[in-house]
């Protein structure tokens, strides 16, 4: 796959698809961020400092859904599932309203699932990429799924401002 260039992965911070995403940035020196919600509430607590996300009004999570979905170019929704439901149906819900390309992988397509993501990315001119999906603890692997996707979709990434 040629190089992708993006500018920043924005996620919620939630544990599983969320976190694994902002971890996938930080290792690969991308830049990240998104809006969490106030008081940076995550299934396993308090979302670590390190994590750039900024905080919304309220402490939904619906909230930071919709802005993570209205703020980005695009948003990939990861999911082990074939289904989307929860917290990863009202993103796709969001991106429809907002008419926002998004793109959704589940671990069954996971040998054609990077080739997606790199298509969908030229394709729609995606800058800033949401990633989202269900947490840890309703789907657990969705979390490694991401990072092996990212990784061999991004391979050779290199952000705009370098």
């Amino acid at each position: 796959m040629s190089e992708i260039l993006i500018d920043k992965i924005v996620s919620g911070g939630q544990t599983g698809a969320d976190r694994a995403a902002l971890d996938w940035a930080i290792a690969h020196d991308v830049p990240h961020g998104g809006w969490c919600p106030n008081g940076r509430l995550a299934e396993d607590g308090v979302i670590a400092p390190h994590y750039q996300l900024q905080e919304t009004p309220g402490s939904e999570y619906v909230e930071r859904t919709e802005w993570n979905v209205r703020d980005a170019d695009g948003t990939v929704v990861f999911s082990m599932a074939a289904v989307l439901t929860g917290g990863s149906e009202l993103t796709a819900q969001f991106a429809r309203q907002y008419q926002k390309p998004i793109l959704h992988l589940s671990a069954q397509n996971l040998e054609s699932a990077p080739q997606q993501v790199a298509d969908f990315i030229r394709k729609h001119h995606i800058r800033v990429l949401n990633v989202a999906g269900p947490r840890a603890s309703t789907e657990p692997g969705v979390g490694r799924f991401v990072q092996t996707v990212l990784d061999r979709a991004l391979s050779g990434h290199s952000s705009r401002r370098a």
